[in-house]
């Protein structure tokens, strides 16, 4: 690769900017910039024909003739990307993983898109706090095709290290509406929105097909107030997931696994 220089001081400015990446919402909105840890990641980027700003690799990775970075690191499409080479101590401190892969990326955060189509598939996350549990939800809805995921105020940073890894890049294959108030989206939304509760609700295995032929828009909320009462009160079809194993609840990433897939499989998905 092109562009290739070496940073061995804790003080290096690039060294401070990426901490505050991978610590700081606020520095990764002011600075327009996320930060990917680990081959897979920028893999992800690159098939979406995304290019990384600026790469950094630890001494003994770029040492490493072959392997799955260095086959990274040889891809056309980074040749002219600049690629910071750190002393493996300093590439751990400012990684954002307990074991670092040893690669990291800096890249532009996706713009803003417009407002959420009222007439397609949606998945609504209500206040899901987690990083771990959004990023496993929007991987989750990506697989399932259900790439407009709209986010509430209240959930965490879809961009974090810790959402991006647990998205492992569903975040490059889905269109994230942040910050909206679901309740308006609901009003004007054309489709059938379900959401997933206890009371007056209907078992999943029990409802009919038809509702699933057109637009659904799922709602799943935060990991331990669920669905705020706003919210629940604006969809008027529950869904049960039947529990005969007698525990309380599902965590909210595995209930959306069954409600998507089950979409799928009634709309005669193969």
């Amino acid at each position: 690769m092109k562009n290739v220089r070496t940073i061995s001081s804790r003080d290096n400015p690039r060294i401070k900017r990426l901490k505050k990446l991978a610590g700081s919402a606020r520095e990764r909105r002011e600075e327009g910039m996320m930060l990917l840890d680990g081959v897979h990641l920028l893999e992800a980027l690159l098939a979406v024909r995304i290019k990384p700003r600026e790469l950094y690799v630890a001494e003994s990775a770029l040492a490493q003739t072959s392997g799955e970075i260095a086959t990274c690191l040889a891809r056309p499409l980074l040749g002219a990307t600049p690629l910071y080479v750190l002393p493996d101590h300093l590439l751990r401190d400012v990684a954002p993983t307990e074991t670092p892969t040893g690669l990291l990326a800096v890249a532009e955060l996706p713009a803003a898109p417009g407002q959420p189509d009222p007439q397609a598939d949606a998945v609504l996350l209500d206040g899901v706090q987690d990083p771990g549990n959004l990023g496993t939800l929007i991987r989750t809805a990506a697989a399932a095709g259900f790439r407009q995921i709209v986010l509430s105020p209240g959930c965490a940073d879809p961009w974090s290290p810790k959402a991006l890894r647990a998205a492992q890049g569903g975040q490059f294959r889905a269109t994230l509406f942040e910050g909206q108030d679901l309740c308006t989206f609901l009003k004007v939304y054309r489709g059938t929105p379900m959401v997933t509760r206890l009371d007056g609700a209907t078992s999943l295995y029990a409802m009919a097909d038809a509702p699933f032929q057109g637009p659904v828009a799922w709602v799943f909320g935060a990991e331990g107030r669920g669905v705020s009462p706003a919210v629940m009160a604006a969809v008027p079809t529950g869904v049960l997931i039947p529990l005969p194993g007698r525990v309380e609840s599902l965590n909210v990433a595995a209930a959306a696994a069954i409600c998507l897939f089950d979409t799928l499989r009634r709309r005669g998905v193969k």
